[in-house]
């Protein structure tokens, strides 16, 4: 039937789901039937028979208007660093004088720094998962929900910052189907048990040895990714990454890995390369284009006119 379609109508340039969409309305199988000449299987000429009646031709100018305003499909993967939350009020992930928040990063972003010092950790934490209700997503968060409500195609939103804005901006504008969001790096939002790897929804503070509901051996620790940890779901991040068509890094040092070798793998991928950054990072050299300025200029603009 698809055949059929594209060699009566004149449609042998629309992808078979364009017509397969017409088709499923129903309407274009009585027009055909309606329109074919007696003893005559499918129409040789195109794009415009001299006998296709108003209906039909109304119909190849309906598909064709389609096709002109819908963007082709892509697989889309973007990555979201500090730099897109800063704008929000939320603090960087560490200082030019390398502490994080007045803290070194191996006293309380390390496994070797909770078992040392729980109490700070778990306080510093909470801290931060506090600080969240003071915050909101930015134009940056809600020009990626935009995206994503209207891509067609396959988007992975992977960030490494462990704050829930791109979640909220998602919820108030709810993406199309094919978008996932990862936060390869944890959320504040959740608390993992040391003994079964159990994670739960938590917005509260954590005791210095909050018992686990899950084992009577595991206590709570932040859900986060710590220095010597390995990020999450690193499998289907690279897996996006290798189908991807165009990739995005916004608001990141492109210095961590395995973040930093993002682009690469999109690059081999065949991919188109994009850093928007406040300024241009060590690896602006990897990317196809670069797009520089505050995120929440910088984003809109680029997705605005893709």
């Amino acid at each position: 039937m698809l055949d059929a379609a594209r060699q009566g109508l004149g449609l042998c340039q629309l992808p078979d789901f364009y017509v397969a969409e017409a088709l499923a309305t129903g309407a274009l199988v009585s027009l055909l039937d309606e329109a074919r000449p007696p003893d005559e299987g499918v129409w040789a000429v195109h794009p415009h028979p001299r006998h296709v009646p108003p209906k039909v031709r109304a119909m190849i100018d309906w598909l064709h208007d389609r096709l002109a305003q819908r963007s082709p499909r892509m697989n889309l993967v973007v990555l979201t660093g500090a730099g897109i939350s800063a704008e929000s009020g939320v603090p960087t992930f560490r200082a030019s004088d390398g502490l994080w928040e007045g803290h070194r990063i191996e006293a309380v972003a390390t496994p070797e720094g909770f078992a040392a010092d729980p109490a700070l950790v778990q306080d510093f934490y909470n801290q931060r998962r506090r600080h969240l209700a003071k915050v909101a997503p930015n134009a940056a968060h809600r020009a990626l929900a935009d995206l994503a409500a209207r891509w067609r195609g396959d988007f992975l939103l992977v960030t490494q910052n462990v704050d829930d804005l791109h979640d909220r901006a998602h919820v108030e504008t709810p993406p199309a189907p094919g978008f996932e969001l990862i936060h390869m790096h944890g959320e504040l939002l959740k608390a993992r048990c040391t003994a079964s790897g159990a994670v739960y929804y938590w917005t509260g503070d954590l005791e210095t040895a909050h018992a686990s509901p899950h084992h009577p051996q595991g206590v709570l620790r932040p859900h986060i990714v710590w220095f010597g940890e390995m990020p999450l779901a690193m499998e289907r991040i690279e897996a996006a990454l290798e189908a991807c068509d165009l990739f995005v890094s916004i608001g990141t040092s492109g210095a961590v890995y395995p973040a930093a070798g993002f682009v690469q793998l999109a690059r081999m991928a065949g991919a188109r390369t994009v850093e928007i950054n406040l300024e241009p990072t060590q690896g602006a050299r990897l990317f196809d284009e670069g797009v520089y300025g505050p995120a929440t200029e910088a984003v809109p603009a680029f997705f605005d006119a893709l």
